[in-house]
C-alpha cells in the first residue's frame, strides 16, 4: 500500500466532496498529491517523493513543470476526474505523463488513486487530455445542428440515447450541468488548437455572456 498526503488548495473540481481519496490520506508518505484551484500554483518540486500528483483541470502538465526539447519528464504526473461542468465527477481519472515519466511515479499515482476505488487511463500531456478532445466537436456539432434545425432538442436526445445508448443526449447535458461552463472548455481547447471543431457554438457563446451577468 502507498502512503499519501494531500495539499489541499481549495475550489476541487475533481474532489468536490468527501470521497475515499480524501480519506485515506495521512502524514507525510511516499506520494503528495496538489488538489484545487491553486494545485498548480502550490506544486514545489520533491525529488525525495516516489511521485507527485497535480490537479489539473484546462491545464498541460507542462505548465507545471516546465518543458524542455520534447525530453521533459520527472516525477510529477498530472490527474484529473472527467467531469463535465456541474455534473459530479465520475469515477474515471485521466493521468496525465510526459515522454520521460518515472515508471515508478505512474505506477504510484494508479496505486493511489485505484486504491480509491477511482479507474485511471493514462495518456501523454495534450490540453484537454482523452475526453474533451474526443466529446468537445460533438456538444459543439450537436448545438449548431440544433441552430440549423436538424431536429428539435427533444429529438436530438432521444435519437443518442436509443441510437447510441448513452445515458443522457447532449443538449439535456450540456443544459443540465451549465452550457457557460462547455464554453469555457471548449474556447480553450480552440485556443491551443485552433481548429473549427472546437470554437465555442453560437449557444455556448450566448450562455457564457449571460453567465457573466449573473443569470442561467
Amino acid at each position: 500500500m502507498v502512503s499519501y498526503s494531500i495539499v489541499d488548495t481549495g475550489d476541487s473540481r475533481s474532489f468536490p466532496e468527501d470521497h475515499p481519496f480524501l480519506a485515506g490520506s495521512g502524514g507525510d508518505g511516499e506520494v503528495v498529491a496538489y488538489i484545487g484551484a491553486g494545485a498548480i500554483s502550490a506544486w514545489q518540486e520533491d525529488p525525495s517523493r516516489t511521485a507527485i500528483l497535480v490537479e489539473l483541470h484546462t491545464e498541460t502538465l507542462g505548465e507545471v513543470t516546465g518543458e524542455s526539447r520534447g525530453e521533459e519528464g520527472s516525477n510529477t504526473v498530472g490527474f484529473a476526474r472527467f467531469r463535465v461542468g456541474d455534473g459530479a465527477p465520475s469515477d474515471l481519472v485521466e493521468l496525465v505523463r510526459q515522454p520521460h515519466t518515472d515508471p515508478a511515479a505512474l505506477e504510484a499515482a494508479r496505486m493511489v488513486l485505484e486504491g480509491a476505488g477511482l479507474q485511471v487511463s493514462e495518456c501523454f500531456d495534450f490540453a484537454g487530455r482523452i475526453l474533451d478532445r474526443l466529446i468537445r466537436p460533438y456538444y459543439n456539432e450537436a448545438l449548431a445542428k440544433l441552430d440549423e434545425g436538424l431536429a428539435t432538442a427533444d429529438d436530438m436526445d432521444l435519437t443518442v440515447k436509443l441510437g447510441l445508448g448513452y445515458p443522457e443526449g447532449p443538449i439535456e447535458l450540456l443544459e443540465r450541468t451549465g452550457l457557460h461552463h462547455h464554453h469555457d472548455v471548449t474556447q480553450a481547447l480552440f485556443e491551443v488548437y485552433g481548429t473549427k471543431h472546437y470554437a465555442p457554438a453560437r449557444r455556448a457563446r450566448v450562455a457564457k455572456k449571460r453567465a457573466k451577468r449573473g443569470l442561467s
